[in-house]
């Protein structure tokens, strides 16, 4: 079941109508199986994977709090149920991606390939998991305390808005609202107003932009040896906002759907391509992700408490862990690894540009110099997104190759790009929407509010003419029926 389908459109209701007449103390519980039902709407058996790392790592964060007079033996059951839980992610995510590279090193010696298994790839392994280690790390700092309740901490893993791509939730934040006073779960106008909006922009941003984009780019990408150069940067510019919002698109739907039940989930994305540098990039990006890997991995690492080198080792580290969190293949690697060698460069050019600034009197501030930042920083971030949308690291060379050497300027003053899988109509629908999420992000930036929080400052008219824009415009721009695939969600995948 996904959130753009209509199931989920017929389950929502349903959910929320039991959930608010259903008495207060158990209404987690109800919660617990929706949210089971939800997962189970994909595939039946993979329930008893999702139950069995929950047991695990509940069994497991009781035991490190037990063990918490001993830090020794705490530190080694940490390390075992951690282990046990990426054992497990490791098998289904990343098997024959092993031994699809072990074969490639089996070649040069002229040995026999091993032959690869048939493994599913469990639907939202990736997040739920995450979530179940950054638990037991947290209880294991004393951050959290151990949950007793076995169905609170199943409905914390497997909280149906957040289970299949995130945001990654942390126990104290999480956690600690279920056991708050009643009134945040109880009825309120504003509070679910608020989230519908949410749930509609999040729509919006998946059916109308997303899936509309997705056309360009799966025809530019799958027969990029046709194209050049114009056609190519156009297929890398619309990937890059097919992924923001179908990322954004599912996150925001998520962030709705649970603020309608009274929940508050980490906000996974903060105006990304307004960031002015790599850095400031993925402090707006997949927040949740960043944030899990800084706290658990790059910080655990060191940090930037060890000199330089050890710093710029750590960050290397952190990013091409992060790549391949992403997916089974080199691609994600490299594009990681990018991001990492990005940041890396910042670091050691930027006493060098200050002096330059310096030099010339750069006016730093003004907005000329803060829109070059964004652009140069947009230039590079959409150069990774190459090699993480290429089915291989040969494909994305080629790419890169092709928007290189096959320059054709005069393409950008004929129709051409119209014949890159939309036509004129889809693609000014296309660049219309476009232009609302810039001023919508815009907004957001300067005013440092969500689109829910500023339409509910403003006057009914506006208010009420936002919503039914949006809403329409679903309705009738968006792809699905006759032409369009129902699409899922990209980061489903991962």
């Amino acid at each position: 079941m996904l959130f753009n389908s209509i199931d989920f459109l017929i389950f929502f209701p349903i959910v929320l109508l039991v959930y608010f007449v259903c008495p207060r103390k158990i209404r987690y519980i109800w919660l617990l199986v929706s949210s089971y039902f939800f997962y189970m709407c994909w595939n039946p058996w993979f329930i008893f994977l999702l139950v069995g790392v929950t047991i695990v790592s509940w069994l497991c964060g009781l035991g490190i709090e037990w063990m918490h007079g001993n830090r020794h033996k705490a530190k080694w059951l940490v390390a075992v149920s951690c282990a046990v839980l990426l054992g497990t992610l490791g098998y289904f995510k990343y098997t024959n991606f092993l031994i699809g590279t072990l074969n490639r090193l089996l070649e040069y010696v002229h040995i026999n390939p091993i032959s690869r298994h048939d493994v599913i790839l469990p639907i939202g392994i990736s997040f739920y998991t995450f979530q179940a280690l950054g638990y037991l790390i947290d209880v294991y700092r004393k951050n959290v305390k151990a949950e007793k309740n076995v169905l609170k901490y199943a409905l914390f893993v497997a909280f149906f808005p957040q289970l299949l791509s995130g945001p990654i939730g942390r126990a104290k934040s999480l956690l600690g609202q279920m056991e708050e006073e009643p009134q945040r779960h109880a009825w309120n106008y504003e509070r679910i107003i608020s989230g519908l909006i949410l749930m509609l922009w999040g729509y919006f941003l998946k059916i109308v932009i997303a899936d509309r984009a997705a056309v360009l780019v799966n025809q530019v990408f799958g027969s990029y040896e046709h194209y050049q150069m114009t056609a190519l940067i156009a297929g890398a510019i619309a990937y890059a906002i097919q992924i923001y919002c179908d990322f954004m698109g599912y996150s925001t739907i998520a962030l709705g759907a649970a603020k309608v039940i009274g929940f508050e989930l980490i906000n996974n994305f903060d105006t990304p391509y307004f960031a002015h540098s790599v850095a400031d990039f993925w402090r707006r990006w997949h927040i949740s992700l960043s944030t899990w890997f800084r706290d658990y991995l790059y910080i655990p690492l060191g940090g930037n408490r060890k000199g330089k080198w050890k710093q710029y080792r750590n960050i290397l580290i952190t990013f091409a862990a992060s790549g391949l969190w992403h997916g089974a293949n080199w691609t994600f690697v490299i594009w990681g690894l990018l991001h990492g060698f990005y940041q890396i460069i910042e670091k050691e050019l930027s006493p060098i540009v200050e002096r330059i600034n310096v030099k010339f009197h750069t006016k730093t501030e003004s907005f000329g110099y803060h829109f070059l930042k964004v652009v140069f920083t947009f230039i590079l971030v959409d150069f990774a997104w190459i090699f993480f949308r290429a089915d291989s690291i040969s494909q994305a060379v080629g790419y890169i190759s092709r928007m290189i050497c096959y320059r054709d300027w005069w393409s950008l003053f004929d129709q051409s790009i119209y014949t890159l899988g939309l036509d004129v109509q889809e693609f000014h629908i296309l660049f219309l929407a476009v232009l609302l999420l810039v001023c919508v992000d815009a907004l957001r930036y300067s005013h440092k509010e969500t689109l829910d929080v500023f339409l509910q400052k403003q006057c009914l008219v506006f208010r009420w003419g936002v919503l039914l824009v949006l809403l329409f415009s679903c309705l009738i721009f968006g792809c699905y029926g006759p032409g369009f695939e129902s699409a899922q969600f990209v980061y489903l995948q991962f």
